[in-house]
């Protein structure tokens, strides 16, 4: 296995249009070399808009306003990443008495995670989606209220992060890890190969002399 120390970091000038550490950490797993172009919008779902439709639309409309910021023909990438609890969509926690309600919610239970991953170069669009399934053990209250206390959950949808402490909590993951992190990799993956920037050398490279 290659080790990361020798991942190629491609020159391919790709923006990702995230201010996210963890989609920014992922991406420099894969070893592509990417600038950061934060996006913010208004992140609200429409009256009966279904949580999938809801995913894939804000993180179509990152990379839409980042690509229009940019104004060349470099590609774009973004992500949206909700946590969905019986078609509820929980967002992030406004405040701990916001984290505590959804938190004691997920406890026990299972809910989705939803990731979608949008690309954009030129007047080229492409799109996926990540659905995983994650159940929380039963969590105590004074647990809860200690997790809050640490600053993790403030700025996570449904008030947890699976790559931090919060995975004291899951009891079980189907689905992407990744994608339950912020950015699904295999499914980014497809949409990076779509304009040539790929991890993985071709069989071509592997076996030429």
């Amino acid at each position: 296995m290659m080790s990361s120390a020798s991942r190629i970091m491609y020159s391919f000038p790709l923006i990702l249009a995230s201010a996210s550490p963890r989609r920014r950490e992922l991406l420099n797993q894969l070893g592509i070399h990417h600038e950061p172009l934060p996006t913010a919008i208004p992140e609200s779902p429409f009256s009966g808009e279904a949580p999938e439709r809801y995913v894939r639309r804000i993180a179509a409309e990152k990379s839409l306003i980042a690509q229009r910021r940019i104004g060349d023909e470099r590609p774009v990438l973004a992500a949206d990443t909700e946590v969905v609890l019986e078609d509820d969509i929980l967002g992030k926690p406004l405040d701990e008495a916001h984290a505590l309600t959804m938190l004691t919610r997920l406890s026990g239970r299972t809910h989705r995670v939803l990731s979608a991953v949008s690309l954009r170069a030129g007047n080229r669009h492409w799109d996926a989606l990540s659905i995983s399934e994650v159940r929380f053990r039963t969590l105590g209250q004074d647990e809860i209220a200690a997790y809050w206390a640490t600053g993790e959950p403030r700025d996570k949808a449904g008030a947890y992060a699976i790559q931090g402490l919060g995975a004291l909590f899951v009891e079980h993951l189907s689905g992407s890890y990744s994608g339950v992190m912020g950015l699904p990799l295999r499914e980014t993956g497809d949409l990076l190969r779509r304009i040539g920037l790929y991890p993985l050398p071709s069989f071509e490279e592997q076996t030429r002399p």
